[in-house]
């Protein structure tokens, strides 16, 4: 796995230092590979349409986020590689030789909705 650079890891987590846009890029990770209609998004996340867009503009600029059309909607998707990569990022020097520190990490990942659900397959 790539790790991201320093700068990279500034820009997105200062895309997410935002209550709205972690809001949004929640709602987005939840709502899986689909993505979601950026009015759906306003919708779930009370946002007005002018504000909603200038922070997904901001996830888009730290590449949290991806855009495509489909019609008339634009759908927006979480960035699942670039979500590692940060969290890979935050991870890497992890635990200085005691595995003790990340270990409830390890947990809460195999917590995660997501991976539950793998797991049952």
């Amino acid at each position: 796995m790539l790790l991201m650079d320093s700068p990279s890891a500034v820009t997105a987590l200062s895309a997410l230092a935002h209550p709205v846009r972690l809001e949004v890029f929640r709602l987005l990770v939840r709502a899986g590979e689909g993505g979601m209609a950026a009015g759906e998004i306003a919708r779930a996340t009370g946002c007005v349409p002018q504000t909603l867009s200038g922070n997904l503009t901001v996830l888009s600029h730290a590449r949290l986020i991806a855009s495509r059309r489909e019609g008339r909607s634009i759908i927006y998707a979480a960035d699942y590689a670039r979500m590692r990569e940060l969290l890979g990022f935050l991870m890497e020097d992890c635990c200085g030789g005691a595995p003790e520190i990340c270990a409830p990490l390890v947990e809460i990942a195999g917590r995660a909705a997501c991976c539950a659900t793998e797991a049952k397959q």
